[in-house]
């Protein structure tokens, strides 16, 4: 116990002497402590696996202990009781994707002050101290979803978005991001004033119905969307922003028998939503690199912990670029999913 307290005390000194530049990487290979990198999702939905696989290969790589965890109910409390217990056990590095980052703004800057913490998936709001954000630009993958929705209806129509949560930035980005593209809008700020205007909201020949949360529960986005086309029977497109909610919209239109009269548009790459585009129903996803995002993220925050900050983009921002699925490439990110999963 003495030992293993002696053990944790010099590797916190080492690390600050890292982070201040003063050690490098023959002090931290010196260390009989290994360096331990958390890397935390929002939710604990399919998504992540693939992102878990690039923590994965940058552990081997690095020569680092990577610990993953999936917050089972996506809560901010869950992701505070899970830092909290990294704390305590020493972790060197945290990769996040903070729920609710408004409000947990205060506490991940305390966190940021004890350890070196990178945001993946969701950021931030301007002025925190999160030492970057790894992941898409959000508004531009919305506006991608948003020109899904010009192909689906070239003429125009009715639009519900579905989404997890709005107190998630990545969240309030897409959606955002779906509207600049049908209102022809092109800054967040501009499509940012839509989105809070009264609904429905009339752009041009789409009118947006509205915004339906589920609290990250499929089952409550699956009835979400079976309330949405019993109220509104000339809906023509539901866009859901999350990996889990297109099998959840696309299982809603089938039980009410309007496969090809409602068509879907998702985000992620579910095995439902592609096996909806290839059978018609689903219009397109537009995908991230979740490999990526754990990859990357393992590979900052080790250099980091070795006293490199080199690493660290300089304008705080590292994007991933994201990619549109449809018809005719299904078949072939298939592939490539199975690839990057091992099977």
């Amino acid at each position: 116990m003495i030992r293993t307290t002696l053990l944790r005390c010099a590797g916190c000194i080492l690390l600050a002497l890292a982070t201040l530049g003063i050690v490098d990487d023959r002090a931290w290979a010196a260390r009989q402590e290994p360096i331990r990198i958390a890397f935390i999702s929002n939710n604990a939905f399919d998504f992540w696996t693939i992102a878990e696989k690039g923590c994965q290969k940058a552990e081997k790589e690095f020569g680092v202990t990577v610990i993953t965890r999936r917050p089972a109910r996506g809560t901010p409390v869950e992701q505070r009781r899970i830092i909290e217990d990294l704390l305590t056990k020493g972790v060197h590095g945290i990769a996040i994707s903070p729920n609710d980052a408004l409000n947990q703004k205060e506490f991940l800057d305390e966190v940021a002050s004890k350890v070196p913490l990178i945001t993946q998936d969701s950021d931030l709001p301007p002025g925190s101290k999160r030492l970057c954000y790894i992941g898409t630009n959000n508004f531009e993958a919305g506006r991608s979803a948003g020109e899904l929705v010009k192909k689906a209806l070239p003429q125009g129509g009715q639009v519900m978005i579905f989404v997890g949560k709005l107190d998630v930035q990545n969240a309030i980005e897409r959606r955002n991001g779906v509207i600049a593209a049908l209102a022809g809008v092109a800054t967040f700020d501009e499509a940012s004033k839509l989105a809070a205007g009264s609904y429905p909201l009339k752009i041009g020949a789409f009118e947006v119905l509205g915004t339906r949360t589920d609290n990250a529960d499929r089952a409550k986005c699956k009835s979400n969307a079976e309330d949405t086309l019993v109220k509104y029977p000339r809906i023509r497109c539901l866009v859901g922003l999350w990996e889990y909610n297109p099998p959840a919209l696309l299982a809603a239109v089938k039980d009410a028998g309007k496969e090809g009269q409602v068509l879907v548009v998702g985000f992620d790459e579910n095995e439902e939503t592609l096996q909806g585009i290839k059978d018609g129903f689903v219009q397109g996803t537009i995908v991230q690199q979740p490999f990526e995002f754990g990859y990357q993220s393992v590979r900052i925050l080790a250099a980091i912990a070795k006293g490199d900050r080199s690493v660290l983009p300089e304008s705080g921002i590292q994007y991933v670029p994201h990619r549109e699925i449809h018809r005719g490439n299904v078949d072939a990110f298939r592939q490539e999913l199975k690839e990057l999963k091992g099977k």
